[in-house]
């Protein structure tokens, strides 16, 4: 599967909410090679500081509308940053079991998490994880939204000083 030409979609969502001032994550949900959802993270421009619009939970909101979605094993999500604890946890309730995102998320990123002493509903979750797709287009994207002098939403966090350290390839 070309996995680059659906994260290059979630990556012009995550374009779009950069210029918008928003953080700059997009995602898409593919089923059978469509995007059948998406979102893009909100709630940051203009000084907020929501934290439950993240880009993933907005697509899979999206899912939720749809006339006759497809069983969630067989769909693909795309993110353009590594989902966080809390949407990781939701992909797994919802059933969606491949992740492909591009940016590693430093500070929250919830892949890596040591499932073994969970509950069986996220210990025996069957996930399969695609990391660094895109990295480069997303980390220029965290990069710039970092870099500009009117961003306070986490500013000086470690994310930022880890997204600003980084090279783009």
């Amino acid at each position: 599967m070309d996995h680059m030409q659906f994260m290059d979609k979630a990556l012009e969502l995550a374009q779009q909410a950069l210029e918008a001032g928003e953080f700059p994550v997009g995602c898409v949900l593919v089923h059978d090679g469509l995007v059948i959802a998406q979102g893009a993270r909100i709630g940051v421009a203009g000084g907020g500081t929501g934290e439950l619009e993240h880009a993933e939970m907005v697509a899979m909101a999206r899912f939720e509308t749809l006339e006759n979605p497809p069983p969630p094993s067989e769909v693909t999500i795309y993110c353009t940053m590594e989902p966080c604890l809390m949407c990781f946890g939701a992909l797994m309730i919802h059933g969606i079991t491949k992740i492909v995102y591009a940016y590693e998320d430093a500070m929250g990123g919830g892949t890596g998490l040591d499932r073994s002493t969970l509950p069986p509903l996220y210990r025996d979750a069957k996930i399969e994880i695609t990391p660094r797709v895109g990295r480069s287009q997303s980390l220029a994207l965290f990069k710039a939204f970092f870099s500009r002098p009117d961003n306070h939403y986490w500013k000086d966090s470690l994310l930022a000083q880890y997204t600003l350290k980084q090279e783009v390839e």
